[in-house]
């Protein structure tokens, strides 16, 4: 018995860096010094470091979950790349911070080389999106810890912001206005729920709520990147308070991670627009308000709080802001409540 008889197939790996090259080197400029097949990526960062006075480096850490598994039933690998990379920059964009470099790491029963370079391909595309680099990652191939046919997804993101610039969610405070950006959909959360609802339909079914679109579409609509918007808003000058980025656990336990001791928010019902997937999810299993909420984002991809004077000016800069609540000051009901 040789290591392929027993499961992991070394030449696979290998094909599956030759095919992914090109996408990973589409992301790098002068400042890589050493990329795939290092042992260790390098990025030189005195140049970008240098135009800043007090440089702060945030890093965070994710998956997609199990939107893998709704992938692979599709066998379409090149959105999930894309959703990772998002994801990982918006929690990075609630601190402040822009994306500077980052690391994917794929493992899989079996390495299928086209699979691995279609998620792969879909990564350096939200990276060259958000002018990040992709300094490198990982491949394993880990036959009886993932049953065939599965795999996981995950990477690291490594951003920047100034010191002073640093959002901690500190500068809230009551009378403050809450805007939100809408998703596009589940994004990256929710889908165990959604894949056994959806089970039942068949991914290739249009039910009449989703417009034309299929549920697998409506499941693999790209987790958006708010960077773009976020940029609009700073290039703007808008003073930003507090951003929270809506993703598991919802809106019950997001917002209340940036919001300070003996303040709440105020959100208000039919203040924004409910993605069909959503409606159509709650619709389906029943789910009672809270219990949506938590589960799913329900249209609210990233909250911006900013003061109240500054609410006219945000959405003129970014106007597809929706104004859908209000900071007050903490009552007995709790820290998030619907109104």
């Amino acid at each position: 018995m040789d290591y392929k008889a027993a499961g992991v197939d070394i030449d696979a790996a290998n094909r599956a860096k030759r095919l992914m090259a090109d996408a990973v080197r589409s992301t790098h400029g002068p400042a890589v010094l050493a990329g795939m097949g290092a042992f260790g990526g390098a990025l030189d960062l005195s140049e970008t470091l240098a135009r800043y006075r007090r440089p702060v480096l945030v890093a965070s850490t994710d998956g997609v979950g199990t939107k893998t598994l709704v992938a692979a039933a599709l066998g379409r690998y090149d959105t999930v790349g894309q959703d990772l990379v998002n994801h990982c920059i918006n929690d990075l964009l609630v601190q402040g911070a822009r994306p500077l470099l980052f690391m994917d790491y794929i493992a899989a029963a079996r390495l299928d080389a086209e699979q691995v370079a279609a998620i792969v391909a879909g990564v350096a595309t939200a990276c060259r999106a958000a002018g990040c680099t992709l300094l490198g990652g990982e491949t394993a191939e880990m036959p009886d810890v993932y049953a065939p046919g599965a795999f996981d997804l995950a990477g690291t993101l490594v951003g920047v912001v100034e010191r002073e610039a640093l959002l901690t969610g500190t500068a809230i405070q009551a009378g403050d206005a809450v805007l939100a950006l809408p998703s596009s959909g589940l994004h990256t959360n929710g889908y165990s729920l959604a894949r056994r609802i959806c089970a039942t339909f068949g991914y290739e079914s249009a039910p009449a709520v989703l417009g034309g679109a299929t549920l697998g579409e409506a499941l693999l609509a790209i987790h958006r990147s708010y960077l773009p918007q976020l940029d609009a808003l700073w290039a703007a000058q808008v003073p930003i308070h507090g951003l929270a980025h809506i993703t598991g656990g919802g809106l019950w336990e997001n917002l209340p991670r940036v919001l300070p001791a003996g303040l709440a928010v105020e959100v208000w019902r039919g203040s924004w627009s409910i993605p069909p997937i959503c409606r159509f999810l709650v619709e389906q299993a029943g789910l009672s308000e809270y219990e949506a909420f938590r589960t799913l984002n329900m249209g609210l991809g990233m909250l911006v709080i900013v003061p109240a004077a500054a609410r006219a000016a945000a959405q003129a800069a970014v106007p597809e802001l929706a104004h859908v609540g209000v900071v007050r000051e903490a009552q007995d009901q709790g820290r998030v409540r619907l109104v």
